[in-house]
């Protein structure tokens, strides 16, 4: 059965009842697969006009399932169903390392202002969603295709608790049930004829037709505040006094620095401190423990109430207890606790390492601190193995159920190794080519991530490749190939401050985005609003400024609003809304005629310059016959003239057998007289920013 047939159909019935749409509006970059036969009208500020039932139906049944009749099952995993499409020599998930990924968070990357009302709309004038649904990201598939990603990384998708939320809508983070869908992704166009999990597997079987494979976020170490789980488990939680909540917060611990890792070496001065002494007090054991009667009248409440009752909202009338909020595992950590979230209590003792520190004090209830955090450090001895059943099974649901081809890990680098080992076992036995990605920022951890097997760490691009003239960006590129792990190029996140806010702006965003296509050992990431310059976080997470959230200009609809937890649309009307996608397919299918050779470490020639602190960098991927130079100027505000060397490679390309060809400049600026000195290297002008390719072949 095709879910992309049966959400077509529901939407042209639908159509029948909703004749009347006249004005209901999609950016041009929706229509980059260019669909037909439907009516359009093209407004000169970057909106099209249509009848949103007729468009959708066409864009499924002309561009994404077209005339591809093949028997092939879309809705399994990807190489599952395609076996031949495994990249040779690459197995278990390494297939990722061939792949250029597209980080979407739903909610936001598919909302927009249809009616132009100049706001976000829950259900705008034409009962039609605004934020971002399954169905209307369906549009920004053929544009990813032309900018050749080939991997769909989704944010959260499942259903998360609106109890203490952030901003408007919440934060996807905060899950209150892994095996739910968020039913706000579920779009009004197919009425009740599709549900959202229909429309979740239309769109993985969409990613599937497009050969694009669908990585998913979970999130097995923490859990909304107000999740599901506690009316059957309340003991898998960390319980306190609900008037103890207002003052709750990390504990500081005298005589440490900021946001050291929780380790034992430190827990002499941890558990002497005064602050922590108290905050170890305030826990309680679990509402079930202390009064089961009441439990039992609660749940009985709660299940009757059928949706009309929190949890949490009857434990705090009824008990005056809550749910203890999570925090950094990070001694001495500057943030705040996060109000929507809390950890699962993986061990029903507590931690090893900290118990003859908790003895000293007294007795103390099952508690939230640095080393319950980071239990990856600091494991107890008895399991909850009832949970840890119920995390390893996350990932199979959503293999079983909707043919996902990979995950990243939230918070893995505090789960115990075993709880990791057991996540990965079971999703590999059902697909060997499950691909796993390790929040994994310190590349020196890179081959430790590789021991537990994942496939690739996350790594600090996000913090490097921005900062030209610190030599950041240099250490990055160059620093990658000898990695035991290969690990993101990514030049921003949905949890750092946009590339086209930083120091250098667009033309930053521009560099880095093009060149992240040509760095070794890595995989390419766009983050979702990156190909618009968008300059607004998603969040005001790593390495954000104090006013990173006011990037926008104070008549801007979204000033001061936050993807992540607010109604927000990417400014996909910037007048040079196609300079990026248009770069990116020219560089794609460059880099795509090269990849085989990519591959292959071995034929990966770092290149140098005139002298080390020229702001330039470049590899050269050498083949039999032919060689492509990447050559970037770093410098994002001058013009420069760059000689580059090339004397470590092989003698015949530089010798009189060589014939240079420009194939692209991301800054319009063709390279002319290609011509190798005596010296065995060549000047080049460059714009700022620019990145070059370069293609040399043997006579």
């Amino acid at each position: 059965m095709s879910y992309l047939s049966k959400v077509s159909k529901a939407i042209a019935e639908q159509e029948k009842k909703h004749k009347h749409v006249f004005n209901y509006t999609i950016p041009d970059l929706w229509d980059a697969g260019e669909v037909n036969n439907v009516e359009k009208i093209v407004v000169s500020d970057g909106n099209i006009i249509v009848n949103p039932y007729r468009y959708f139906t066409a864009l499924i049944d002309e561009v994404i399932i077209g005339k591809n009749k093949k028997k092939v099952d879309y809705h399994q995993p990807y190489f599952l169903s395609q076996p031949k499409k495994r990249p040779k020599g690459l197995k278990n998930g390494d297939w990722i390392r061939q792949s250029f990924a597209y980080s979407t968070m739903i909610r936001s990357s598919a909302s927009y202002d249809h009616d132009r009302s100049g706001r976000l709309e829950e259900m705008n004038l034409y009962d039609l969603k605004e934020t971002g649904t399954f169905v209307k990201s369906l549009a920004l598939l053929p544009l990813l295709k032309k900018m050749g990603v080939d991997v769909v990384y989704m944010l959260p998708i499942s259903k998360y608790s609106l109890k203490d939320k952030k901003g408007e809508l919440g934060s996807p983070y905060g899950v209150s049930n892994f095996f739910k869908l968020d039913e706000g992704l579920k779009d009004p166009m197919t009425g009740d004829l599709c549900t959202v999990e229909d429309e979740f597997k239309a769109f993985v079987e969409a990613c599937h037709r497009m050969d694009m494979k669908v990585i998913i976020d979970i999130i097995p170490r923490t859990n909304s505040v107000n999740s599901d789980l506690i009316i059957d488990h309340p003991e898998w939680f960390y319980w306190i006094d609900l008037k103890d909540l207002a003052d709750y917060k990390p504990p500081h611990v005298p005589g440490l620095k900021s946001t050291l890792p929780a380790k034992k070496q430190y827990f002499p001065e941890v558990f002497a401190s005064e602050e922590v002494i108290e905050h170890l007090k305030k826990f309680r054991k679990n509402p079930n423990e202390i009064n089961p009667d009441l439990w039992k009248k609660l749940t009985k409440k709660w299940k009757s109430g059928k949706g009309k009752y929190e949890v949490l909202d009857l434990v705090q009338e009824m008990f005056q207890m809550t749910i203890a909020p999570a925090f950094s595992d990070g001694i001495n950590d500057p943030q705040p606790a996060w109000s929507d979230v809390t950890f699962f209590r993986l061990f029903m003792d507590h931690p090893e390492n900290s118990k003859p520190y908790l003895e000293k004090i007294g007795h103390i209830e099952p508690y939230i601190l640095f080393d319950v955090a980071k239990s990856s450090y600091n494991p107890g001895s008895i399991r909850n193995d009832e949970l840890w059943e119920t995390l390893t099974d996350i990932i199979p649901f959503f293999q079983t159920n909707f043919g996902i081809d990979g995950a990243r890990i939230d918070m893995g680098h505090a789960l115990p190794e075993e709880l990791i080992t057991m996540i990965l076992n079971k999703a590999r036995a059902i697909d060997p080519n499950f691909c796993f990605i390790a929040e994994e920022l310190d590349v020196e951890n890179a081959k430790v991530s590789m021991e537990k097997g994942y496939n690739m760490i996350i790594g600090d691009g996000f913090i490097r490749l921005p900062r030209v003239y610190e030599g950041l960006f240099n250490s990055f590129v160059y620093g990658a190939k000898n990695l035991e792990s290969p690990l993101f190029a990514v030049g921003e996140t949905h949890d750092t401050p946009r590339l086209a806010s930083r120091n250098g702006g667009e033309v930053l965003s521009r560099m880095v985005s093009v060149f992240n296509l040509f760095i070794p050992n890595s995989i390419p990431f766009l983050n979702s609003g990156q190909e618009v310059y968008e300059r607004q976080p998603m969040n005001t997470g790593l390495d954000c400024k104090p006013t990173e959230q006011y990037s926008l200009d104070e008549d801007d609809p979204y000033y001061g609003k936050l993807a992540l937890f607010d109604r927000y649309a990417f400014h996909y009307n910037h007048k040079q809304r196609w300079q990026i996608p248009t770069l990116l397919q020219k560089a794609s299918e460059i880099r795509h005629s090269y990849i085989d050779v990519m591959m292959n470490l071995e034929n990966v020639y770092p290149l140098g310059f005139s002298a080390p602190w020229d702001m330039a960098a470049g590899f050269a991927y050498v083949d039999k016959k032919r060689a492509l130079l990447a050559v970037v100027n770093t410098d994002v505000f001058n013009d420069k003239e760059h000689y580059i060397r090339l004397d470590n490679l092989p003698e015949a390309f530089t010798s009189d057998q060589a014939v240079f060809t420009s194939l692209f400049s991301s800054e319009n600026n063709e390279s002319i007289d290609m011509l190798v000195n005596e010296y065995k290297g060549m000047t080049l002008p460059f714009k700022p920013g620019e990145v070059k390719l370069i293609e040399i072949t043997l006579k």
